[in-house]
């Protein structure tokens, strides 16, 4: 899960916590401020994020093929043993099937090392999502800060949310923070 969207689980976590354990009466005392934004929508429209997008993309289709090849190697060897199996000595067939299985183990370690919770397509995506993330991130509290904000919600990231009225969504201030220019659109909606 994404930086932001920790952070915003954990607030709305307190919120809600407040909520339940505290009467009315402190929340009237306390104004608690709040606000929500849609990081998916502000990450679209990023162009780092994009070209972010599109090479992790490149690495996945690059790693891929190169999975396709050894599992077409594996797929042949084992057409080709069981073609000739019948024609092995007892010692050949063991060689073939060892064989076999060391390719079989070679595609689940490449998969698992490319592809894996630990693998290189989650380091790059870290490597190169993490800071536009970071950068979002940042714009976000000082929106929040220059609001006077005491919690800002990510629709995006799962915290479900029934109801949000509009005149709290701070995804256009978030995005002129971080200099994405708005369209026509967006400048009515804001």
């Amino acid at each position: 899960m994404n930086r932001i969207g920790d952070i915003l689980k954990k607030s709305c976590l307190v919120i809600f916590t407040l909520i339940a354990f505290s009467g009315s009466s402190v929340l009237k005392a306390q104004r608690i401020s709040m606000a929500y934004i849609d990081s998916d929508y502000i990450l679209s429209r990023m162009p780092e994020y994009e070209s972010a997008q599109t090479r992790l993309n490149e690495f996945a289709e690059e790693w891929e093929k190169e999975a396709i090849d050894l599992e077409r190697q594996l797929k042949q060897m084992e057409k080709d043993f069981s073609a000739e199996e019948i024609l092995l000595t007892s010692d050949q067939r063991d060689q073939k099937k060892q064989a076999i299985k060391d390719q079989e183990d070679k595609l689940i370690e490449f998969r698992q090392t490319k592809f894996g919770t630990e693998g290189e397509l989650f380091k790059k995506r870290a490597q190169l999502v993490k800071p536009i993330q970071d950068k979002m991130f940042e714009a976000v509290q000082t929106v929040a800060k220059e609001g006077g904000l005491d919690f800002i919600f990510d629709k995006a990231s799962g915290v479900q949310m029934l109801y949000a009225n509009p005149r709290y969504d701070k995804t256009f201030e978030v995005m002129e923070e971080l200099g994405i220019p708005l369209t026509e659109n967006e400048i009515k909606k804001n």
